[in-house]
């Protein structure tokens, strides 16, 4: 009987040493950082209520404003935000180039991004753009419309000059005069529309992509649960948004310090009816990578359908409770 009291009490012994570990798997990170934008209006809510604080009772939650995709990606790679809120295709993009993320979410379908003109410009036409200042942000969903539109009118990237700058700032150089075009993005879009009297040269639902909430690898696989809650929470706000829209707009208007008129055109091209990731958005993400390629946005050799395969995880989603 000996070796057998040994043998069970060595598994005693092995479970109790094993199990603050299993607890520990289980535990929520002391905190969380996640990026709000007003692009991304859901994401206000969230932020605004303190719902994911509420989920997380003992997490310390972070709050970080993100001016364009291209800033929360670099966020989120460099550890600066846990949950990144960026375009669909910027997210791919993003994972092209060697960065382990995954979208878990889609925080709005919306078209935010055309190609902006002055009020008293005399462009009618992409194709009146060739030689022309376009301002766009990099990396961002209105460079990869920009370049699309300029594709679909038969132009190169080369046939314009494209000026760098961040989203608000290029609605400012539009609205001096300092380039001939921009490619916007709600709410700055919306804002010059209404204040400056900006005009939409060129518009296409099917060039605007989605916005996703995206997470590193290592997170997904560390912090599953975590992800689960903070989803979650961020379905808890957007069933607030659909249910209010009035307060829903009242909200963005107040967070972004835009005027309401502003704030109800930006949601008036938000669709907030599907947020969870299905097999259609890798079908269509992959109708729309091809321009990467073209445009040598990616490393050479990238098989740009295996990395949305990799990217677009829906397993989250299916494991959401209803808010």
């Amino acid at each position: 009987m000996k070796p057998f009291a040994q043998r069970l009490l060595g598994a005693c012994a092995l479970a109790l040493c094993l199990q603050p570990q299993a607890f520990a798997a289980e535990a929520d990170p002391a905190q969380v950082n996640l990026d709000y934008a007003y692009y991304s209006p859901v994401s206000l809510v969230l932020k605004h209520f303190g719902w994911l604080e509420q989920a997380l009772p003992h997490t310390k939650v972070g709050w970080v404003l993100s001016q364009g995709s291209n800033r929360s990606l670099e966020y989120l790679n460099s550890g600066g935000v846990d949950f990144a809120s960026s375009a669909s295709l910027s997210a791919v993009l993003s994972r092209a180039n060697g960065s382990p993320i995954k979208s878990v979410y889609v925080y709005s379908r919306a078209e935010w991004t055309a190609l902006v003109v002055r009020k008293d410009s005399p462009f009618t036409s992409v194709t009146d753009l060739k030689g022309k200042k376009i301002a766009a942000t990099k990396g961002t969903d209105p460079y990869l419309f920009t370049l699309r539109s300029l594709q679909q009118a038969g132009l190169k990237k080369d046939d314009v000059e494209l000026v760098h700058l961040q989203h608000p700032d290029g609605r400012t150089a539009l609205e001096k005069g300092d380039v001939d075009a921009w490619a916007g993005l709600d709410p700055h879009m919306a804002a010059s529309q209404i204040q400056a009297g900006s005009r939409l040269l060129y518009r296409n639902k099917d060039f605007n992509s989605y916005g996703v909430v995206s997470v590193t690898e290592t997170y997904a696989k560390e912090h599953p649960q975590t992800i689960t809650k903070v989803l979650g929470a961020y379905e808890k706000a957007r069933d607030w948004a659909v249910k209010h829209p009035d307060e829903f707009a009242k909200l963005l208007a107040d967070e972004s310090g835009l005027p309401l008129e502003v704030a109800k055109l930006q949601l008036s091209r938000t669709d907030l009816g599907s947020p969870l990731l299905t097999r259609q958005d890798v079908v269509s993400s992959k109708a729309a990578a091809p321009i990467l390629v073209s445009e040598e946005l990616v490393r050479r050799g990238v098989n740009v359908d295996q990395v949305i395969d990799q990217l677009i995880d829906t397993s989250f989603g299916q494991a959401l409770p209803k808010p």
